[in-house]
C-alpha cells in the first residue's frame, strides 16, 4: 500500500519500474526462445522434413498469450457495417476510404466502389478502386443510395496522410457526404466518440452531439457503440448518448438515412 502511494506521487519512478519490468520480460523471452529452438532442433532430427537453421530464425516473442489480440475498433465496426449491408442489400455501394479488409469482404456479395486519397493496388471481382478527395467528391448531388465512410473523417485536415492542414477539414468532408447522399439513401458513418478533443496529428474524438448536429437533417436509424475501458464488451447495438459521452476513446457507429422527400 505504501509502495503504491509512493508510485502515485512520483509517476516518473513508476514509469522506470514498468520499463525495467518490460526489459526483464523481454530478456526472459529471448532466453526461452533460444532454449526452445535447441529443443525443437533436437526433436527434428528424427523427422528431417525441413531445413532448420539459426540464420533463418524469425522470433515472434509477443504472441504467447492466453487470448489472441485484435483491434477492437476495426474488427467490430467492420462487422457492424457488414451486417448493415447484409440487411439493406444495396445494388451498388460506395465506400470512401474505410478499411480495405471491409471492402474486400463486402465485394464478395455486392458491387463495391472504393475510393481513397491514396488508393491501394487491389484487384478483386466485384470491387473497383479509384482516387478521390473527400473534400470534393466527384458525384452529383443526391446521387448515391448507399455510402460508408468509417474511421476516416476524424483524420481529415491533420496532415497525417499527406493531406493539407485544415482545422475544418472534417466539417467539409461531412458536408460532402451529406451532399451526395440520395433521397432515402443510407450512410454508414464511424468516428471515435467520447470527450471531444484533437489528438494531433492522429485523430479527433467527437461528442455524440457534434455528430448529430453535423447530420441534423438526416434520420438516425441506428447508433451502436464499441466502448473502451478496462473491461470492454463487444459492440452495443442501440447504444445511448450517455454511453457515448462516458467514453474516452470509444467508437461510434452511426447509420443515417436521408428523408425520401
Amino acid at each position: 500500500m505504501i509502495l503504491n502511494e509512493s508510485l502515485a506521487r512520483f509517476p516518473c519512478v513508476s514509469r522506470l519500474i514498468v520499463g525495467a519490468r518490460e526489459v526483464y520480460r523481454a530478456q526472459f523471452r529471448r532466453v526461452v526462445y533460444v532454449k526452445e529452438f535447441r529443443e525443437f532442433a533436437r526433436m527434428s532430427l528424427s523427422c528431417n522434413r525441413f531445413t532448420l537453421r539459426w540464420k533463418d530464425r524469425m522470433p515472434c516473442l509477443n504472441d504467447n498469450l492466453p487470448h489472441a489480440g485484435f483491434d477492437r475498433h476495426y474488427v467490430y465496426h467492420c462487422a457492424w457495417a457488414a451486417r448493415v449491408l447484409a440487411s439493406t442489400r444495396p445494388t451498388r455501394h460506395v465506400d470512401i476510404s474505410s478499411s480495405i479488409y471491409f471492402i474486400s469482404m463486402a465485394s464478395a456479395f455486392m458491387e463495391v466502389e472504393f475510393y481513397d486519397y491514396r488508393p491501394p493496388s487491389i484487384e478483386l471481382d466485384g470491387l473497383s478502386v479509384g482516387s478521390i478527395d473527400l473534400l470534393s467528391l466527384p458525384f452529383p448531388d443526391r446521387s448515391l443510395l448507399s455510402i460508408s465512410c468509417m474511421h476516416v473523417v476524424e483524420h481529415i485536415g491533420l496532415g497525417r496522410y499527406g493531406d493539407p492542414l485544415d482545422p475544418t477539414g472534417d466539417l467539409k468532408a461531412m458536408a460532402e457526404l451529406r451532399r451526395v447522399l440520395a433521397k432515402d439513401g443510407r450512410l454508414l458513418f464511424v468516428v471515435p466518440v467520447g470527450k471531444p478533443k484533437i489528438m494531433f496529428n492522429a485523430h479527433r474524438i467527437y461528442s455524440y452531439d457534434q455528430i448529430r448536429e453535423c447530420f441534423s437533417e438526416l434520420e438516425l436509424v441506428e447508433f451502436s457503440l464499441i466502448p473502451d475501458g478496462p473491461n470492454p464488451v463487444g459492440i452495443i447495438r442501440g447504444a445511448t448518448q450517455q454511453m457515448a459521452d462516458e467514453q474516452n476513446y470509444g467508437c461510434g457507429c452511426f447509420l443515417f438515412r436521408s428523408p425520401s422527400q
